[in-house]
Order: structure tokens, then C-alpha cells, then sequence
């Protein structure tokens, strides 16, 4: 769970930001995107074999390079 303190002195908008920003690096928003709806197993496999491929051919890319 997120968490961010309000120090005396420090504005809700730098609060605010720093709380969006531990969000994002915690994965929170893209977990809760990935859950909203249902997901049927043979999608996922497929996208998680889209994804595999995806980064074999990044890989092959910069190997290359």
C-alpha cells in the first residue's frame, strides 16, 4: 500500500506528486488495469507469448547493433 506523509510546510501539490510517482514505480495502476476485467487463460498465453516474442526480437535488435 502507498503512502505519503505531509511534512509541515510542504504543499498538497508536491505531496500529490510524490505520491503519483511511488505509485507508478510500484506497478499499483497498471495491476489495478490488468484486473479491471476478466482475462480468458488462453489470452493471457497468447499475450504473454506476444510479449516473449516481442523481447526476442528487441534483444536480437541489439544484439545486432
Amino acid at each position: 500500500m502507498a503512502k505519503q506523509e505531509k511534512k509541515p510546510g510542504e504543499s498538497i501539490d508536491s505531496v500529490l506528486r510524490k505520491f503519483k510517482r511511488k505509485i507508478k514505480n510500484e506497478g499499483i495502476l497498471q495491476e489495478l488495469r490488468k484486473r479491471e476485467f476478466f482475462e480468458k487463460p488462453s489470452e493471457v498465453k497468447k499475450r504473454k507469448a506476444k510479449a516473449a516474442r516481442r523481447r526476442t526480437i528487441l534483444q536480437q535488435r541489439a544484439e545486432d547493433l
